[in-house]
């Protein structure tokens, strides 16, 4: 019994620590890219994106290594669900309205959407092995590089509007960078790892008391924990109207979940699929990603209502998954 209290204190110590420390990482991350003439969109999909997925990368490796595959795999497509479906849904609820540019969620919707096809594609073929992980991390650097591309075309787009006078693109941004904000910045993502892994810690014990499946345990409890830092830097950035990193962040996390989180430890280890992983955990994934495509595009913002839908898929997803599926 004081194991369980101490392990329900640790939870919400490092709960406290997670939301103070994505609430510096935001707030300094934004400051350091207006500097610097990088778009929310970007930030949230690169720098943003890695920093808060460190923990469910983190979690894959380790389940790998120590022969928990199935933890490391479900970890990463139950993060995944969750991302579009609990974080979004829950973050547009809560701001009442996320906006986005349209050229970002085409570009990094349909890049999630792809990653979770070519996810699926590989599961066919039974265990994930080096060539799938090669594939991967190669689809990766080609987004990476796609994103430094469309950040010199946001730059060029941004310094036309700003003068119509020849503009040499090498020149400095004018404001200069806080030294302090990038220590801030690096603190923050600090605080956000150790208080998440805490979390999981916590968690993974509460649930192994409970006696809960490995692979529930992956697509559920380590799914959410380690999701954690997404779901408070997705939601404080919609409740300060940076919609663009708020969207940005979780589609980014997916993308580099799947391609990095699954690519890198398949590098060194096949990695076994699940039957109800391949036949029902990734078609929902694949699902919540289209839902989220199309409530965005239809008009060009995820509303309250859009941010229902999404939450009460998850939840009859859990429902399903945990009564019927097990």
């Amino acid at each position: 019994m004081l194991e369980i209290v101490m392990l329900i204190v640790a939870l919400i110590i490092a709960l406290i620590i997670v939301i103070k420390s994505a609430d510096i990482f935001v707030d300094n991350l934004v400051d350091i890219g207006g500097a610097l003439g990088i778009s929310q969109v970007i930030l949230g999909v690169t720098a943003a994106a890695i920093g808060t997925s460190l923990p469910e990368f983190g979690s894959a490796m380790i389940a790998t290594f120590s022969g928990s595959v199935e933890i490391g795999v479900g970890t990463v497509i139950g993060s995944n669900i969750w991302n579009i479906a609990g974080i979004l849904g829950i973050s547009s609820i809560a701001a009442g309205v996320i906006g986005t540019d349209s050229k970002g969620i085409n570009r990094d919707g349909l890049i999630t959407l792809l990653t979770g096809l070519i996810l699926i594609f590989f599961m066919l073929f039974g265990d994930i092995n080096w060539i799938a992980s090669v594939v991967m991390i190669a689809l990766y650097i080609f987004y990476l590089w796609r994103l430094i591309k469309s950040q010199s075309e946001y730059k060029k787009e941004k310094n036309k509007k700003e003068s119509t006078e020849e503009i040499t693109y090498n020149t400095p941004e004018n404001t200069s960078i806080d030294k302090k904000k990038i220590a801030y910045v690096i603190l923050g993502l600090c605080g956000l790892i150790v208080g998440c892994r805490i979390l999981v810690y916590s968690g993974v014990e509460l649930a192994r008391i409970a006696g809960i499946p490995e692979m529930i345990m992956g697509l559920f409890t380590l799914a959410i924990g380690t999701s954690i830092p997404e779901l408070v830097v997705t939601l404080s950035s919609a409740m300060k109207g940076l919609h663009e990193l708020s969207i940005g962040t979780v589609l980014g996390s997916n993308t580099f979940n799947i391609l990095i989180g699954i690519g890198v430890p398949a590098l060194f280890v096949a990695i076994p699929v699940d039957k109800l992983s391949l036949t029902f955990d990734a078609p929902v994934m694949i699902l919540v990603t289209l839902m989220l495509i199309f409530l965005v595009k239809r008009s060009g913002k995820l509303t309250r209502k859009g941010g229902i839908i999404l939450l009460a898929t998850y939840i009859s997803y859990a429902v399903i998954r945990l009564t019927v599926l097990v």
